[in-house]
C-alpha cells in the first residue's frame, strides 16, 4: 500500500497533466460540438456528458462526434465542375424531369440524366455474372470500389478477372472501406498491386484517420459501384463475399437488389468515384469520358452521391421529401429500420393520411444491437398503422425504395441515421413508369415471401425482451 502510494505522489505532475490534457480535449470537442452542430437534442447530449464526464466522453467523442471529412468538399469541386460542364456539352440533361423533383436535384447538386436503360440485378449470381461479364468486355478502364472486399473464393475471383483486364492494358482502379475490408489481407492487395491494379482504402492518405484505427471506425465509404468505360455501371446493396451469393449457412439466401446502368447517368458515377479517389489518394483520376453518349432507353435518373461532407443534410431531406408526397404507395426495403425522429414522424403522417406504407425487414438478425434497436422502432410502427413485413425466404439486404407509380431508388442507403447522416452512400433515382413497374413486381414476390407483423405480435413480445430493444434505440444516433 505505501509503494502504491509512493508512485503515485512520485507521478503527480504526470497525472496532472493528463487530467488538464483531457479537460483542454473536452473543451476543444465542445467548441467543435457547437460549430458543427445539426441536432439540439444530439449536441446537448455530448456538451453535457463533456462537462460533467470529460473522461472518457472526449475520447468517445473523436471517435462518434468529430468529422473528419472538411476537406473532402473541396475535392469534389476539383473533380465536378468539369463533368458537369460536359454534360450541358452532350445535352444530356433532363431539365423536365428535374423541375418535377427539384429536392432530389438540388439536395444532390446533380441533374437527372436522360436516355438510360437500368436492369435489377436480383441477388448475388445475377449480380457478379453481370458485373463479371461487363469486366471481361472492358476496353479502356474499370472503377471498382465496395465497402467490403473479402479474399475467398468470390473476392479471389473478382481479382482474377482485375488481373486479366489489367494485363492487356485496361487501367483498373479498385477502392476499398478501411472499416468494411479490414480484414482484408495484405497477400491479396500485393497480388492486384503486382500486376499493374491500383488498389487503395478510402482512408489512405490521412493518416489520422488509417493510423488511429478507432478514429477512423465511425465514418466508413458504404459506397458499392463498379464502373467500364464510362458505359456502363453497377450499384446496390451486394459487396465481395461468398455470403453475397447465399453460401454462408449462417444466413443462408441472401436477398439483395444491384442496378445495371448504361447511358449518360453512368457519368455520374464516374464522377463519384473520382471524387473518392482524389481523396484517398491526392491524386486526380484522369479518364477519358467516351466521346459520345448514347442514349440507349427511356429512363431518366439521378445518381445521389450522399455523405459525412455534405453541407446540408442531402441524404434525409431527399428521402423525407418522397415519403411527404407519397399519396397511394410508400413501400421502403431495408436490412437496418433506425429513422430518426423526422423520418419516423413523416411515415406516420403518410399512414394517417391513407397512404399503404409498407416496411420491409428482415426476420433474423446479422448485427445484434442495430437488429434490437430496429425492432423497437418496427414495433412502433405497428402502433401506429404501418404496416411491417419480415422477410421469410432468407436474410434480406436490399435497399430499395418506390413512391406510388411516380419514382423508384435503389442503392447502398440503409434507413437507419448511419446511412442518412454518417457514412458516404450512393442512390439511383428513377421517375419512370417502366423501372417503377419492374421495382414494384420485384418487391411484390418479396412482400408473398413475408410475415406481416400485428399489433397483437407487438404486444405479446416478453417484457425483457421489448426493455432491451428500447435500450438498444438509445443508441439509434449512432447505429
Amino acid at each position: 500500500m505505501n509503494s502504491m502510494l509512493i508512485a503515485i505522489a512520485e507521478n503527480i505532475p504526470l497525472i496532472a497533466g493528463l487530467v488538464l490534457a483531457n479537460y483542454v480535449l473536452a473543451a476543444v470537442c465542445a467548441v467543435r460540438e457547437i460549430g458543427a452542430s445539426r441536432t439540439s437534442q444530439g449536441s446537448i447530449a455530448w456538451l453535457l456528458s463533456l462537462a460533467f464526464l470529460p473522461f472518457p466522453t472526449a475520447i468517445i467523442y473523436l471517435v462518434f462526434g468529430w468529422k473528419y471529412f472538411d476537406s473532402y468538399a473541396q475535392t469534389r469541386l476539383q473533380v465536378r465542375q468539369s463533368r458537369l460542364i460536359r454534360s450541358e456539352e452532350l445535352a444530356v440533361i433532363d431539365r423536365d424531369t428535374g423541375a418535377h423533383w427539384p429536392v432530389q436535384r438540388k439536395a444532390s447538386g446533380m441533374p437527372f440524366l436522360a436516355g438510360n436503360k437500368v436492369d435489377l440485378l436480383i441477388d448475388g449470381e445475377a449480380t457478379f455474372r453481370s458485373i463479371f461479364e461487363g469486366i471481361a468486355a472492358a476496353r479502356d478502364y474499370i472503377l471498382v470500389q465496395f465497402y467490403i472486399i473479402r479474399d475467398d473464393r468470390l473476392g479471389q475471383e473478382l481479382a482474377d478477372r482485375l488481373i486479366e483486364r489489367a494485363k492487356v492494358g485496361v487501367r483498373v482502379c479498385v477502392l476499398y472501406d478501411d472499416v468494411g475490408s479490414g480484414d482484408l489481407s495484405n497477400a491479396y492487395k500485393r497480388r492486384l498491386r503486382a500486376a499493374g491494379v491500383e488498389i487503395f482504402g478510402f482512408n489512405h492518405r490521412h493518416r489520422f484517420l488509417r493510423v488511429f484505427g478507432p478514429m477512423r471506425i465511425n465514418y466508413r465509404n458504404h459506397r458499392k459501384n463498379v464502373v467500364v468505360d464510362g458505359r456502363v455501371a453497377w450499384t446496390g446493396g451486394l459487396n465481395v463475399g461468398v455470403e453475397y451469393l447465399g453460401e454462408d449457412p449462417r444466413f443462408g439466401h441472401w436477398r439483395d437488389t444491384q442496378l445495371r446502368v448504361e447511358g449518360p447517368a453512368v457519368s455520374s458515377f464516374s464522377l463519384i468515384f473520382q471524387e473518392d479517389w482524389l481523396w484517398a489518394t491526392g491524386r486526380q483520376l484522369l479518364l477519358d469520358p467516351p466521346r459520345e453518349v448514347e442514349e440507349v432507353g427511356p429512363v431518366p435518373a439521378l445518381v445521389m452521391a450522399t455523405g459525412p461532407a455534405d453541407k446540408i443534410e442531402a441524404c434525409p431531406i431527399a428521402f423525407t421529401d418522397i415519403i411527404g408526397q407519397a399519396r397511394q404507395r410508400l413501400w421502403v426495403v431495408s436490412p437496418y429500420f433506425v429513422p430518426d425522429t423526422d423520418t419516423r414522424t413523416a411515415l406516420y403522417a403518410a399512414a394517417l393520411r391513407g397512404v399503404d406504407v409498407r416496411i420491409m425487414l428482415p426476420s433474423r438478425p446479422d448485427h445484434m444491437l442495430v437488429w434490437l434497436a430496429s425492432n423497437a422502432h418496427a414495433d412502433a410502427m405497428v402502433e401506429h398503422g404501418v404496416g411491417v413485413y419480415r422477410y421469410l425466404g432468407g436474410f434480406l439486404h436490399q435497399k430499395v425504395i418506390l413512391m406510388d407509380d411516380r419514382i423508384a431508388g435503389v442503392g447502398s442507403v440503409n434507413f437507419d441515421n448511419r446511412s442518412f447522416a454518417i457514412n458516404f452512400e450512393l442512390t439511383v433515382w428513377m421517375p419512370e413508369s417502366g423501372a417503377v413497374s419492374a421495382v414494384e413486381d420485384m418487391l411484390a414476390n418479396d412482400f408473398a415471401k413475408c410475415h406481416q407483423v400485428s399489433r397483437e405480435d407487438v404486444r405479446g413480445r416478453p417484457p425483457l425482451q421489448r426493455f432491451i430493444s428500447q435500450a438498444a434505440r438509445l443508441l439509434s444516433p449512432v447505429l
